[in-house]
């Protein structure tokens, strides 16, 4: 939204925007509501979300959080969090484009260099079925294409 806003501003400069130029504008105004609660949804129930898929983790694969240097849970635990913050925000703007660029581009170069790939994968397959508990059907399909994203990315 805010990257399409500013690109509108550029190519619009010294004249109106045109009625094709706005659609964006109305798409995400009719999906207001629904980003707005279910960007609360989120925020408020981070800690049972990350407790949820990690002990999903767990069960699936009960080393999946050691690599060569021990068990990386924590570090896994404050990423997870930054990343499920970043992609709630995504969601609320609809800047798929930032997450990506800003956030998970630099996250799977650090995910890579400390072999916890795997475990980005496993979370990234197991995380869209926890989240959608926590939404509306119409709230999961806006947050889908997002934690798509993070999958194709970071897994």
């Amino acid at each position: 939204m805010l990257t399409q806003l500013t690109r509108l501003s550029i190519e619009a400069d010294g004249r109106y925007a045109k009625t094709e130029e706005l659609q964006f504008l109305k798409s995400y105004f009719q999906s207001w509501e629904q980003r707005v609660s279910a960007y609360e949804k989120i925020r408020a129930a981070e800690a049972q979300i990350i407790n949820r898929v990690e002990t999903k983790l767990r069960t699936l694969d009960p080393n999946l959080f050691l690599n060569a240097a021990g068990d990386f849970t924590e570090v896994w635990r404050r990423d997870i969090v930054q990343v499920l913050r970043y992609a709630a925000a995504a969601l609320l703007f609809n800047e798929h484009d930032h997450l990506r660029e800003g956030l998970l581009l630099w996250h799977n170069t650090i995910a890579k260099s400390y072999q916890f790939d795997q475990t980005c994968k496993t979370t990234f397959e197991v995380m869209p079925e926890v989240i959608e508990q926590y939404l509306t059907p119409q709230e999961a399909l806006l947050l889908r294409p997002i934690l798509e994203l993070n999958l194709i990315i970071l897994g």
